[in-house]
C-alpha cells in the first residue's frame, strides 16, 4: 500500500486494488499553501475546521466519513473513534475523531487535530499499529513532547509526523526539528519523495523508525 503526504494533515492512502482514500483535505487558500488536484474513493474529515474539512478539493470521491463508528468499503476496514481538540474534553476547540485504517494487512492510525493526552481508553481502541500519522506542531493540537509520549507508547513500527510549521503557512506552528530532537538520528529517515510505500512484511516490531516525506511545497 502507499500514504502520499499532501501537506498539512492530509495523506492519500491507496490499497493494492486501487482503493484509494484521504485525509483531511484543506483550504488551500486559508492555509496558505496550494492543495494538489486529487481524487479518492474515500475522504476521511476528523473535525470540522477548514484545514481538515475541505471535501470538495477531492474530486469523484464516493463516501465521505467524518462521525465514529466502523466502516468497510470494498476491503479496507475504517473505524473511527471520539476523543478531544484540546485538553479540555472539547470546550476550546471541540471534538476530535482518531481514524484507524487497514489496508493490505497494514494498520493505519491518524490522529486528526487530537488535542488531548493519550487516555487509556482511547489506547486499548487505537490497538497495534504500523504506522502513526501524528500532529506535531502544538499551538493547536499536542505539541511535541506530547506526541513523543503518544509514539511510547502506541509503539508503531513508523511514525510519520504532520501538521507542523511549513514555509507558507499563515498560521504559526511548532518546527519539526522539535519533534525529531526526541529522536536517535540512526531512527530518522527523510525521504526523496511525497509518496512512501509499505508492505506488511516491513515490519519487524522490533523499534519505531520516524519519516519524513519529502516537502509538498
Amino acid at each position: 500500500m502507499k500514504i502520499e503526504w499532501l501537506g498539512h494533515s492530509s495523506f492519500k492512502l491507496t490499497e493494492s486494488t486501487g482503493i484509494s482514500l484521504i485525509t483531511d483535505p484543506f483550504d488551500a487558500v486559508k492555509v496558505g499553501v496550494p492543495y494538489p488536484e486529487v481524487s479518492a474513493d474515500i475522504v476521511t474529515v476528523s473535525h470540522d475546521h477548514f484545514d481538515h474539512n475541505c471535501v470538495k478539493a477531492v474530486k469523484e470521491y464516493k463516501l465521505l466519513i467524518n462521525t465514529p463508528g466502523e466502516h468497510s468499503v470494498d476491503g479496507v476496514d475504517i473505524y473511527g473513534f471520539r476523543s478531544y481538540h484540546d485538553e479540555k474534553k472539547g470546550a476550546l476547540r471541540g471534538k476530535n475523531i482518531v481514524f484507524r485504517f487497514r489496508m493490505d494487512g497494514v494498520e493505519i492510525c491518524h490522529l486528526g487535530d487530537i488535542g488531548e493526552e493519550l487516555s487509556p481508553l482511547l489506547a486499548e481502541l487505537i490497538g497495534s499499529i504500523n504506522i502513526l500519522l501524528i500532529p506535531v506542531g502544538g499551538v493547536y493540537t499536542i505539541n511535541a513532547a506530547q506526541a513523543k509520549e503518544y509514539v511510547d507508547l502506541l509503539m508503531p513500527d513508523v511514525v510519520i509526523p504532520m501538521h507542523y510549521m511549513c514555509e507558507g503557512y499563515v498560521t504559526e506552528f511548532d518546527e519539526l526539528d522539535e519533534f525529531l530532537d526526541l529522536f536517535p538520528r540512526r531512527d530518522i529517515e527523510y525521504a526523496d519523495t511525497t509518496e512512501l510505500e509499505f508492505d506488511r512484511a516491513d515490519f519487524d516490531g522490533e523499534k519505531t523508525r520516524v519519516i519524513v516525506p519529502k516537502k509538498v511545497n
